[in-house]
């Protein structure tokens, strides 16, 4: 019964360490896709230190390739001296992955406040004549998330690019996709989208960081299951003489 429960930890262990490879490429995906959705939106979020998770879990991401290398080889050979290895630095990443979990709540919670703190801003420093990076933000940001202004598409009254056009008319990415015939002008609200983009930059930056949270959390999750597989084995191993090895020429040690 205790061989068939320390065998059944080494194959879930191999398991894991594959399992761990697969998690490096998932967490480097959601780190990278955090740095491009910033960028996107780095105009309305000033504060670089809101990155800090991203920048953490892209390096726990690179780790989890090296502890899965590290981990199937020492479970193959049995080394008590590599498992131990492994042991630690998975109970590192472990603690790094509870303090991007940290790190992302704080940081989500600190979103709304950012944004409402330079939107006004950049709205402000919009020229549509001569678009510069603020002005190309602002359209982009109008055209994907489907919003006018920063409430609504009132607030482009009293912008500075409203007064100088002097033509009473919003940018044309405050325009709905499906009307091609749109000029922008206020006379025709109808034709314009009507939800204010502050609740949304708010709410896609907080997504974002939601998904950092539940990597971390769903990954931090595996690692522990690892460690315990390989404390298993490690006890087992020292204590049991009937211990066998998971392949014919392995070494203990």
């Amino acid at each position: 019964m205790g061989q068939c429960g320390i065998t059944s930890s080494k194959t879930v262990l191999v398991f894991l360490n594959l399992i761990f490879w697969a998690a490096a490429g998932i967490l480097c995906y959601v780190g990278a896709y955090v740095f491009i959705t910033y960028d996107d939106y780095d105009h309305f979020f000033e504060d670089v230190y809101t990155l800090i998770p991203a920048v953490i879990i892209i390096a726990v991401g690179t780790l989890l390739f090296i502890i899965g290398l590290i981990g199937c080889c020492a479970t193959i050979r049995e080394s008590r001296c590599g498992l131990a290895t492994f042991v630690i630095i998975l109970l590192l990443v472990f603690i790094t992955e509870v303090v991007v979990v940290v790190l992302g709540y704080i940081y989500r919670a600190k979103v709304e406040d950012e944004v409402d703190h330079s939107i006004r801003k950049v709205y402000n420093g919009y020229n549509g004549t001569n678009p510069d990076a603020a002005s190309r933000a602002i359209d982009y940001v109008q055209r994907q998330l489907r919003c006018c202004g920063i409430h609504n598409y009132s607030d482009w009254e009293n912008t500075v690019w409203f007064k100088q056009t002097k033509n009473n008319s919003v940018p044309l990415s405050c325009c709905k996709a499906a009307l091609s015939n749109c000029t922008g002008s206020l006379t025709h609200p109808m034709d314009l989208y009507s939800e204010g983009c502050e609740a949304l930059v708010v709410k896609k930056l907080q997504e974002i960081m939601m998904y950092v949270i539940w990597a971390a959390l769903a990954f931090a999750a595996i690692q522990l299951l690892g460690m315990l597989c390989a404390c298993i084995v490690l006890c087992r191993r020292s204590r049991d003489p009937a211990y066998e090895l998971l392949i014919t020429g392995g070494t203990y040690a």
